[in-house]
């Protein structure tokens, strides 16, 4: 005991000094292990971020609908909102679906809908004009202002009084033309007929065919 006693007394400063260095070790040790798992942390919350910012930009666009005007040879006409990615028959189906007179060759049933799309169901005689949508098998249109375009050696007096300026009078003579002449040749053959000039002709012509 008197020799540890002695030994305390003599090397007491550098048994301090050597406790002191071992906390100094121990402590840097401990630092340094500690730095890798808090400079993960941002590492992990920015790569973890951005699927979540890309997930909501999809949910926000795949949703929608589509609306639509139906017109022509159906029950109802009129605008029809439906689910996105609709197609021509449900836009039908909606207007409570075609009546017996519908020319429905014409019609592409399974087309994909688009918003503020016309939907033109002709009837015999009648095609979809291309301004309506690009070709008659489309049966669609991006315009609600677009006007069926009638056969004059096929029409009906009904769809003939359908084109704009025509009555019941000037159909008539148009009829009485076909029964005395034949078929016409060209639209501007309708000039032969009592009531048709060159103004009134060039501004129906975009509605007629033969």
């Amino acid at each position: 005991m008197e020799r540890l006693r002695e030994l305390w007394d003599n090397y007491r400063y550098q048994i301090l000094i050597l406790l002191f260095l071992l906390m100094v070790v121990v402590g840097w040790y401990l630092k340094g292990s500690s730095a890798p798992s808090s400079s993960s942390t941002p590492v992990s919350f920015t790569s973890s971020s951005q699927p979540l910012t890309a997930s909501q930009s999809t949910i926000s666009t795949a949703s929608g609908r589509v609306c639509v005007d139906v017109k022509g040879a159906v029950k109802h006409p009129g605008v029809y909102k439906l689910r996105g990615g609709s197609r021509v028959d449900e836009a039908i189906t909606a207007a409570g679906g075609v009546l017996p007179a519908a020319d429905m060759k014409q019609v592409n049933r399974a087309k994909q809908l688009t918003d503020q799309q016309v939907v033109y169901i002709p009837r015999p005689g009648e095609s979809v004009p291309a301004a309506a949508g690009g070709t008659a098998s489309d049966a669609t249109a991006t315009s609600s202002s677009a006007q069926p375009v009638i056969n004059l050696n096929t029409a009906t007096k009904d769809q003939l009084c359908q084109i704009t300026g025509i009555g019941d009078k000037k159909a008539d003579l148009i009829l009485q033309y076909r029964q005395e002449h034949g078929q016409f040749k060209a639209v501007d053959d309708l000039k032969q007929v009592s009531g048709f000039g060159d103004k009134s002709v060039d501004k129906i012509r975009d509605q007629l065919a033969v």
